[in-house]
């Protein structure tokens, strides 16, 4: 029996429907990201308005973030800030975790508030049982997520956070959850409705950090990567 031919061409054609297929899944690598995170240390992070990185708590372990449970350590911010940007990483935390990624962290306020893409687990933990606005890929306690597909404790979630405008959209697992406008009457709105009603300036875009809480429990990082989308990393 002979074996059917297969040209080049053809095998060109399907390695690039099945490049596109993981894009798909991804929500879209942004192309000139940047890693945040190194090898096997905490070089490019540090505490909140503390200049160097907490000594215990946290490790980075072949290019994974961990929080170890019960390690301590404290909330970690990036060193550089960011306004406008396309960011993606892989999550994971254990059962009945939680932990979040924030962002505009600015240091002019008392504590490390900001933004938060909630990650939790969905199914044990208190937080996430008040509700879909304390659930993963919220808008934590301002906005719920909406037709998310959250895999199961011990896998690792894809999520993306674009800020491009006043617009922001969260993704899950190369699906577009949510969308608001900052600043915009329904933004406000929701923020006076939440517990962040008297923070100055939440719900506008500003200029931060990115940071990783430290709720207690394990969580685990790996491939976060960001691209700068402000005016001023735009120009040639």
């Amino acid at each position: 029996m002979t074996s059917p031919r297969i040209s080049i061409r053809s095998l060109i054609a399907a390695a690039a429907l099945a490049a596109a297929a993981v894009g798909c899944q991804t929500g879209g690598a942004a192309s000139g990201s940047v890693s945040l995170l190194d090898t096997n240390s905490l070089k490019g992070w540090h505490s909140f308005k503390k200049p160097d990185a907490p000594k215990q708590g946290w490790e980075v372990v072949d290019g994974v973030l961990h929080h170890i449970a019960k390690g301590g350590g404290g909330d970690i911010v990036s060193e550089q800030t960011y306004e406008e940007f396309d960011l993606e990483w892989d999550w994971k935390v254990s059962s009945g975790g939680n932990s979040g990624l924030k962002y505009f962290v600015t240091d002019d306020r008392t504590s490390a508030l900001g933004h938060e893409y909630q990650m939790i687990d969905d199914e044990i933990h208190a937080d996430a049982k008040r509700g879909p606005k304390w659930q993963t890929a919220s808008f934590y306690d301002v906005f719920p997520p909406s037709n998310k597909e959250l895999k199961p404790v011990g896998q690792y979630n894809h999520s993306r956070v674009l800020v491009k405008g006043n617009e922001v959209t969260h993704w899950l697992n190369g699906k577009k959850v949510l969308t608001y406008g900052l600043g915009t009457p329904e933004t406000l709105a929701a923020v006076q409705a939440s517990k962040f009603k008297n923070v100055a300036g939440f719900g506008t875009r500003l200029r931060g950090h990115i940071l990783i809480q430290d709720h207690g429990d394990e969580v685990w990082v790996r491939n976060l990567r960001i691209k700068d989308l402000s005016a001023a990393a735009a120009k040639p």
